[in-house]
């Protein structure tokens, strides 16, 4: 997909009042709380209408949240503002887009599966060089069995993720969780129902 063709997907998808994956934070990013501290750097990637960022901030940490849709990151900036924190809601496509290197205790990356395997590999390696020695990587995706499941993700197999994709992918992290399980989510309208989850908590070595 084209970035245009992109961006206009997104804001069509992200147009109206509602937010499509709802307010509230993912789980398996709430559930990592115990890790994370007020005052650390959390970069939040294709961080839609700001839910996960709007989150980490309202935990105290500095966030740079982006993404490829202006309606997005409008929408991002109006939960902030409603929330009573500020976020740093940018603009970004993740393919045509300095990447911060080196400068962040956290890295969120949610549901990113919009790319497949080559800009996925471009995009992994972004995510660890933006990372601190010692900074954490909280990643959650879909696995091959959502195909079936039909309740939310790319429904291109080969953007999804396995155990032994990731674990290869983050080999030069310390990998501290990797979970797969189904779970059944309520994230707004877009992903409801029965899901294949897999989660990714690695570390940066220091």
């Amino acid at each position: 997909m084209a970035n245009e063709d992109a961006r206009k997907f997104w804001d069509q998808r992200y147009e109206g009042e509602a937010y499509r994956f709802g307010q509230e934070p993912n789980a398996f990013l709430a559930r990592q709380a115990y890790r994370l501290g007020p005052g650390q750097s959390a970069l939040a990637v294709a961080d839609g209408e700001g839910r996960n960022g709007v989150w980490l901030a309202r935990r105290g940490l500095r966030v740079l949240s982006t993404d490829i849709s202006p309606r997005a990151v409008a929408k991002a900036r109006a939960l902030a503002a409603r929330h009573g924190v500020e976020i740093d809601a940018r603009l970004a496509d993740l393919d045509d887009w300095d990447w911060p290197v080196g400068t962040m205790d956290v890295v969120v990356a949610i549901f990113i599966q919009f790319a497949g395997p080559e800009a996925r590999a471009r995009h992994f390696a972004a995510l660890k060089a933006a990372l601190k020695p010692g900074g954490l990587l909280l990643l959650e995706g879909y696995r091959p069995e959502q195909i079936a499941y039909g309740t939310g993700g790319p429904g291109v197999v080969e953007n999804l993720y396995t155990g032994a994709l990731l674990r290869e992918a983050f080999s030069d992290l310390e990998i501290l969780e990797l979970t797969t399980y189904d779970a059944v989510l309520a994230e707004g309208d877009a992903h409801a129902g029965p899901s294949a989850l897999i989660d990714l908590v690695a570390r940066k070595p220091a």
